[in-house]
């Protein structure tokens, strides 16, 4: 009995190091990598070199805020969805669009540990602001509205102010055209890669480029602690905002009214 409690204590201690080592420690390792990232690519912007249209892997080419998380929220987005590139920051999955492009800009990143810089995904809103930053503009795009909101939208929540560019995407058939299936937030399996498609859940040829909406998805594993399942975000691009003059991410929340 003396023996098994000393394993048992043994083994509490070895998973107690493990946790504290996978919150904290490799949040420590990723914060110091995402400070390289944004300094390089600030860098790399000084100059005028842009990884576009050319992406280097594990290279970060934009950045990534959401305002409802604070002004301190800044993330680097990384070419990969790899481990290399998720141990930086956010990192864009391979062959989707490009920011500000129709079709679907799609961004994995952690949940818990390494940065955790999509820890809090869950609690965005419809409406809500996501500005992703390239070397010449900001695209701000907004959570589409929820699938229980989208009956009541623009008798309900829709007639909001900040609602105001954002649409149910819907059309009026009966199972709601292209984006009937793309609200602005689901729980799916790992395998249902099909969420971050041109048209979320639709084969790639359902439309033609010309006439895809330019959507945003981020990607996270779900729930917290656990990669048994992947949340999902999907928002629509509502403004494009030219850096020229010198243009500053404060100054485009005071535009967007909240800075």
């Amino acid at each position: 009995m003396r023996a098994l409690g000393e394993l048992l204590i043994t083994a509490g201690l070895v998973v107690l190091l493990f946790v504290v080592y996978e919150l904290y420690v490799t949040g420590l390792v990723s914060a110091g990598k995402q400070a390289d990232a944004a300094s390089t690519l600030e860098g790399d912007w000084a100059k005028g070199r842009q990884p576009h249209p050319e992406l280097i892997d594990g290279r970060a080419f934009a950045k990534i805020y959401i305002p409802s998380f604070g002004a301190d929220y800044h993330f680097t987005i990384q070419q990969g969805t790899d481990d290399k590139s998720l141990g930086i920051g956010p990192g864009h999955y391979k062959g989707t669009a490009l920011p500000g492009e129709p079709g679907n800009f799609a961004v994995a990143g952690h949940r818990v540990g390494k940065g955790a810089p999509f820890n809090d995904l869950d609690l965005l809103s419809s409406c809500d602001a996501i500005v992703i930053e390239t070397q010449t503009d900001f695209f701000v795009y907004r959570v589409l509205p929820y699938a229980d909101e989208i009956a009541t939208w623009s008798t309900g929540k829709g007639r909001d102010p900040k609602c105001a560019p954002v649409s149910t995407l819907r059309t009026n058939t009966p199972d709601g055209g292209p984006y009937g299936q793309t609200v602005g937030r689901e729980v799916v399996n790992p395998d249902q890669v099909q969420v971050i498609a041109p048209v979320p859940h639709k084969p790639a040829d359902v439309l033609p480029p010309a006439q895809q909406v330019a959507l945003l998805t981020l990607t996270t594993c779900h729930p917290q602690f656990s990669d048994r399942q992947r949340l999902i975000v999907h928002a629509v691009l509502t403004n494009r905002y030219s850096k020229g003059n010198g243009a500053t991410y404060a100054q485009l929340l005071q535009a967007l009214g909240e800075g």
